[in-house]
């Protein structure tokens, strides 16, 4: 089994920053992906970025790209994920996920067997 644990989320104005920590336990974490997505009220839930397992490759989506950036320690057993330039769309409770077999470029929820509980990212306008 694998628990991840989400913190970092809260409340920031437009054009802010906050870098969202997910932590894992109870399995090997470095060999395996892992992505963060989001769910905003009344929508789907959407992709947001993936990292190999070695963290040399990463993966986002176009809303996230040159704003957002997905990093790992597998000494620590964490994934990032740096959000700035925020804005108020980026609204969302965002996920950690863990894929034990797809590859870094999946941005597919299904493809993600592990996830974690969320962390609330609201942006004042």
């Amino acid at each position: 089994q694998v628990q991840l644990v989400e913190s970092g989320g809260g409340l920031v104005q437009t054009g802010g920053s906050l870098r969202l920590s997910c932590a894992a336990s109870g399995r090997t974490f470095s060999t395996y992906t892992m992505g963060w997505f989001r769910q905003a009220p009344e929508k789907e839930r959407e992709f947001v970025a993936a990292i190999s397992w070695s963290g040399g490759r990463a993966y986002y989506a176009d809303s996230a790209k040159g704003r957002f950036t997905i990093s790992r320690d597998n000494a620590k057993n964490t994934v990032y994920l740096q959000m700035n330039s925020l804005k108020p769309e980026d609204t969302a409770v965002y996920y950690c996920a863990l894929s034990s077999w797809a590859s870094y470029s999946s941005d597919v929820p299904g493809h993600y067997n592990y996830w974690g509980q969320g962390t609330q990212v609201t942006v004042s306008s």
